[in-house]
């Protein structure tokens, strides 16, 4: 599908993407355009038969990024010979945690941000920024041990807050490539800025604004993030940074330059045994697969499901294909 029709899409999608979305989303540098993915950069993942008879059970949230990543983890275990079930569409982190840790399924992708303030009792100022990804994995990794789970390396996307808006609105701004140059254009005091409803008391969205970047916009409580934006209600957005709608050169992104976003990076989570059963080469390739996956590819890949209205099956096998990890 071309960029004229996904641009068309993009505000039709965008109520349904928003209410989709359960976690953050990523910092980019502001105006860039998503990137598909292209060239192969990964190496084919080969059957082996010593994998026969080895199960896993995948599952993932309620969303199209978990549908994707979840189908992706599964079509390349199952590429080398490894015997793999799923049970996508599980509901909130907290029923997919309860999931994995009862054994309904053996693995589901988590990203490290939830996984701390969800699970583990870190307040939401403790989750380290994306500057520090790797402590805030290793927090999360730590964490998840004490509960007989495994954190493989987490993938290189960081999906969290992202302020965004039309590309319209930030010519008409002078087209400011940091938060900061936003909040100091010429017109900036008379912005709204829309978001969720609990946007509004968490610190690492409105509040953090205010406090990190000195800037009070007016707040917009929607559900239809994207839909504010072009229906006029709101200037600015708290967007994520793996969203579908990225991918379209309709919206304009902001590079966070002082660092108020946190870390979501995403983990494989999977039970002891399951990590046991499957081996290093199983782990190998559940950290192969995630190599290629930047925020842009990301949100090339939720685009293709919410724009494209791609299944999400097949857009991994896609992803797969194009990456070399299939043929």
């Amino acid at each position: 599908m071309n960029r004229t029709l996904r641009t068309i899409l993009a505000v039709i999608a965008a109520a349904l993407l928003a209410l989709a979305i359960a976690a953050c989303g990523g910092d980019d540098e502001g105006g860039e355009e998503a990137a598909s993915p292209t060239e192969a950069t990964g190496a084919l993942i080969e059957e082996d038969p010593a994998n026969q008879g080895k199960s896993i059970t995948i599952g993932s949230k309620n969303f199209t990024e978990q549908f994707v990543l979840g189908n992706i983890y599964a079509q390349a275990l199952e590429a080398a010979g490894f015997d793999v079930s799923t049970e996508l569409n599980l509901g909130s982190e907290q029923v997919a945690f309860r999931a994995l840790q009862s054994g309904q399924i053996d693995a589901y992708p988590e990203y490290t941000g939830t996984a701390l303030t969800s699970f583990f009792g870190f307040d939401t100022d403790e989750v380290p920024t994306d500057a520090d990804a790797e402590e805030a994995y290793e927090l999360a990794r730590e964490e998840y041990a004490k509960e007989g789970i495994t954190a493989p390396a987490q993938a290189p996307f960081n999906n969290t807050y992202i302020l965004t808006s039309t590309a319209e609105t930030a010519e008409e701004l002078g087209n400011p490539q940091t938060t900061t140059e936003l909040t100091e254009a010429e017109g900036a005091d008379e912005l709204a800025i829309a978001g969720f409803p609990e946007c509004r008391q968490r610190t690492d969205c409105l509040l953090g604004l205010e406090d990190v970047y000195s800037y009070k916009p007016e707040f917009v409580s929607t559900e239809s993030q994207y839909e504010a934006l072009e229906g006029g209600e709101a200037d600015l957005l708290f967007g994520f940074g793996t969203d579908g709608a990225l991918s379209t050169d309709q919206y304009y992104t902001y590079e966070d330059d002082k660092e108020l976003f946190r870390s979501y990076r995403i983990t494989l989570s999977m039970r002891d045994e399951t990590a046991e059963e499957i081996g290093p080469e199983g782990i190998e390739i559940v950290e192969s697969v995630q190599e290629p996956m930047t925020e842009e590819v990301m949100r090339e890949l939720n685009a293709r499901v919410d724009l494209d209205k791609e299944k999400p099956e097949d857009v991994a096998t896609q992803y797969l294909q194009e990456e070399g990890f299939i043929e």
